[in-house]
């Protein structure tokens, strides 16, 4: 991993013996999990005179083809790890040499002749990496926690980041919860030169509205060959990899199509929870009964995920509107109890091939305003979210009302996230009166619309809303909250097909009715998995991961944490939110009355928001060990 605890300006010279080199004027340390080349790469690494220096955090999974090519040009190597290959890529192409990459990575590498950092993170942000500029200076780690080590980065919260966080549920690149810091956006280099950063644009989505060329049949054909390709390039380790199997189609196919590889003794994992509505048991154990795989099963409750939440949050490093990574945590801990350090999973699939209900929504919403009046069109809302059961029993006037298009609304860039955000903006009432006088004015989605490419405003409601969850909320909540912080915390390394840049380039181009025909979802993806996986899995309807929330917390089993952090004096203390108002909450979640999604995300918001304070942003906190 780059730099998990600390990179920072010295004035010494020469590497020392603790896997950091260090300059005149620059250090860089790097602690990195070990799955190629596990002799080489361990440490930073420089060219034969030095003038080179890189420390990386990620895998390149194209790194075999680049060294061939490498050596054709008359390059040297004295590893095998992939590591090498982007110093000796760099060496030869410059910045330039991200283009060439197929992976998932944040390095960074210092030019000694020129005094200049390259800084680069991942198209889709995979890898995280952050920096904080003082002064003349530049600090930079993988996680947050690294650069507080250094006593002159502050630890507050950045308020227009919880203004952001409780709209969309990430903050906005290159915003973070805290004071100060920065991450590189995705698909984002940089060149720190003479006490200046200056960022570039490597890499963005770019969706295409041309007629399509090819068939179905073709496209489909073509969709699994680049899936294969993807998978196969994802199984390159030196350690022993396995797959997450969560019952539906997305890791089904990747798990069957690691199988068609060869590989004898496929281990997989899963998790399961006491609560019908969210346990997806019977599909996990029906792919891999047909797919005949080593199968796994962590049995999660809500007691567990109240005993591990605070280690998530330190790991998440900013606040969370769902419990969802702590499961993934759980699960992350038993792969690598069971000896394994890489993971595939069928992340990405719903963004880039038309999954989620949220599209659902923009083609039924669409449909409806065309006819607002219709008696009949409205109806389509009952097949939004059919696994929600709290959502099915609501009254046909609150689904109206709640999905209803005002008529500000009809030429919104937004117009499919709206009511979502709308929903999450309302938590923002339990903001204490200074932090709400503070943000007064703020329009998160007028801070949102000035980062849009200029292509955005010709896409259609279906394409835009693809955009938003694929550029934000994808590495804003999903690859970094459950995805590389709880993976990474127990050494494990997750890896996405569906992220691959041929898939993803390929499903931009594709139309959007071959991703959601009428209103079924992934319609191209089910096409080409005939064969890939069973007809249980084949005809089940899209389910999200979701977790048990609010109802985690309290009880006669409750942690005392819960109580101490909720408590009014020390929701005084903390500053952020209003201590009356939140001791309603408390008190309604005591009674059994949280049930809503809005009061869910609530309890959750602020539970999070607390620990984050209490672990991290409190000066000299001390984090507690994992349980």
């Amino acid at each position: 991993m780059l730099v998990r605890r600390m990179v920072h300006a010295l004035r010494h010279r020469g590497p020392d013996d603790s896997g950091v080199y260090v300059d005149s004027c620059a250090a860089l340390g790097h602690a990195r999990l070990s799955v190629i080349d596990l002799e080489g790469g361990g440490q930073p690494m420089a060219t034969e005179d030095g003038s080179l220096w890189i420390v990386f955090n990620g895998e390149v999974f194209n790194y075999l083809e680049l060294r061939e090519e490498l050596c054709a040009r008359g390059q040297r190597f004295v590893t095998r790890s992939d590591t090498e290959v982007v110093l000796r890529l760099f060496e030869q192409y410059g910045a330039e040499c991200v283009s060439r990459l197929n992976g998932q990575w944040a390095f960074a590498i210092w030019d000694r002749r020129g005094r200049r950092l390259f800084l680069s993170r991942d198209r889709l942000g995979v890898r995280p990496l952050y920096y904080i500029q003082l002064g003349g200076m530049l600090l930079f780690a993988s996680e947050i926690k690294a650069l507080f080590v250094h006593p002159a980065v502050p630890r507050a919260l950045d308020l227009e980041a919880l203004d952001e966080i409780f709209t969309f549920w990430h903050t906005l690149p290159p915003r973070t919860a805290f004071v100060g810091v920065r991450e590189l956006p995705p698909g984002c280099s940089a060149w720190w030169t003479a006490g200046e950063l200056r960022l570039q644009t490597h890499w963005d989505l770019h969706y295409c509205a041309e007629a399509p060329t090819d068939t179905e049949q073709t496209a489909a054909r073509r969709l699994l060959e680049l899936l294969r390709q993807a998978t196969r390039l994802r199984l390159r380790a030196d350690v022993p990899v396995g797959a997450y199997l969560s019952g539906g189609l997305d890791s089904t196919v990747i798990a069957s199509l690691i199988r068609e590889t060869g590989v004898a003794r496929l281990r997989t994992f899963s998790v399961r929870f006491d609560q019908q509505d969210l346990d997806e048991g019977r599909y996990q154990r029906a792919a891999a009964d047909s797919l005949g795989t080593e199968h796994e099963e962590l049995r999660c409750t809500a007691a567990d995920i109240a005993q591990v939440f605070p280690a998530v949050i330190r790991h998440t490093e900013k606040p969370v509107l769902r419990t969802a990574p702590a499961p993934m945590y759980l699960l992350a801990d038993l792969v690598h109890r069971r000896g394994f350090k890489v993971v595939l999973t069928g992340e990405g699939a719903d963004e880039m091939l038309g999954g989620y209900d949220i599209f659902k929504e923009v083609k039924i919403r669409s449909f409806w305003a065309a006819q607002p009046g219709s008696r009949f069109r409205s109806l389509l809302l009952r097949r939004l979210y059919p696994y929600q059961r709290r959502t099915q029993a609501q009254s046909q006037a609150y689904l109206e009302a709640f999905y209803r298009l005002r008529p500000e609304e009809a030429n919104s860039l937004f117009f499919s996230h709206l009511p979502r955000w709308r929903m999450t903006a309302r938590l923002k009432t339990l903001f204490s009166d200074q932090v709400r006088a503070e943000l007064a004015g703020r329009d998160p989605l007028a801070v949102l619309g000035g980062l849009l490419p200029p292509a955005y405003a010709a896409w259609d409601a279906f394409t835009r809303a693809q955009y938003l969850e694929a550029r934000y909320l994808l590495p804003g909540y999903i690859l970094s909250s459950q995805g590389d912080r709880v993976a990474m915390a127990h050494a494990v390394e997750g890896r996405f097909p569906f992220l691959d840049p041929g898939v993803v380039e390929f499903a931009a181009r594709l139309p959007a009715v071959w991703k959601m025909k009428v209103l079924n979802e992934k319609y191209l993806l089910r096409k080409c998995a005939q064969a890939l996986a069973p007809p249980a899995i084949l005809a089940r309807r899209k389910q999200p991961y979701r977790a048990p929330d609010a109802a985690c917390f309290f009880g006669p089993r409750a942690p005392d944490y819960v109580e101490e952090l909720l408590s009014p004096g020390r929701v005084r203390q903390d500053g952020i939110f209003h201590p009356a108002a939140v001791e309603a909450l408390a008190a309604k979640a005591r009674r059994g009355g949280v049930w809503s999604a809005a009061d869910n995300m609530a309890v959750v918001g602020v539970l999070s928001t607390q620990l984050l304070i209490d672990q991290l942003a409190r000066q000299g906190a001390a984090a507690p060990p994992d349980p």
